[in-house]
């Protein structure tokens, strides 16, 4: 029986979930060390595979209410093998939001990306989150996006007519967290907006960053894009400052 003196990367992978001193058998890792690599592939996998269940999400969501659209891909076959497709709306899902137009502050999107377990596991409990602190903000309708990229936030913002959009997306899985969140928040969206007129936010899952972190940095980035009219590399995370909303 191997004990922790035995092993001094022990102490080491208590800490990371990041795959170290694995040790070896011959000339090859050791059978438990290749099983879990495997299985770790396998939910990568699944993960980029896998579809969003939406209608559980705008269940969950409810009351607030939830607009369902769909990117130009019509599989997952096709948005993964081109992403172009998944940055542009269907033209049927344009009157959908038009009709909820209004002067909002403020839209998230959740989009499937590349990991639906992402969106289905800690979406609901962010927004929530983030809802709690956005008190005299106008919130429009959270718009459910499928086989969505990043970028189609930005025809969403600017069919809804607000002044910021949040795009929670799916993101690419890896083999220690299959189930990653990550958020772009963009001022004054439109089509043909850079990503570097993003602030992004990512690693959101249960190993990672938690959902009321997320959501304190979040809301802070959204009320400064607010106050200064931008996002993006103009824009930057200021802990101390969103510290001190929380204390203040």
């Amino acid at each position: 029986m191997t004990t922790p003196a035995d092993d001094p990367w022990s102490r080491w992978r208590a800490a990371t979930r990041a795959r170290i001193g694995l040790g070896r058998s011959g000339d090859a890792l050791p059978t438990s060390a290749q099983l879990e690599f495997q299985a770790a592939h396998s939910r990568a996998r699944d993960a980029v595979h896998g579809a969003a269940d939406f209608a559980a999400l705008a269940a969950a969501l409810a009351p607030w209410d939830c607009i369902a659209v769909h990117s130009r891909a019509p599989d997952r076959a096709t948005f993964l093998r081109r992403p172009d497709l998944g940055r542009r709306l269907v033209p049927e899902s344009l009157p959908v939001l038009e009709a909820a137009r209004s002067d909002w502050d403020i839209a998230f999107v959740v989009a499937d990306g590349l990991s639906a377990r992402a969106v289905e596991a800690h979406a609901v409990p962010l927004l929530r989150a983030c809802r709690a602190r956005l008190g005299g903000l106008r919130l429009a309708p959270v718009v459910l996006a499928a086989q969505a990229r990043v970028a189609l936030g930005d025809e969403i913002g600017a069919a809804l007519g607000a002044a910021c959009i949040a795009v929670l997306v799916g993101e690419r899985p890896g083999l220690t967290a299959a189930d990653s969140l990550g958020v772009y928040l963009t001022w004054a969206p439109q089509p043909g907006r850079r990503d570097s007129e993003r602030n992004c936010i990512s690693n959101i899952h249960g190993d990672g960053l938690g959902h009321d972190a997320a959501a304190d940095i979040l809301c802070w980035l959204l009320r400064e894009a607010s106050r200064r009219k931008l996002s993006g590399i103009g824009l930057k995370v200021d802990p101390a400052a969103i510290a001190g909303t929380l204390t203040g």
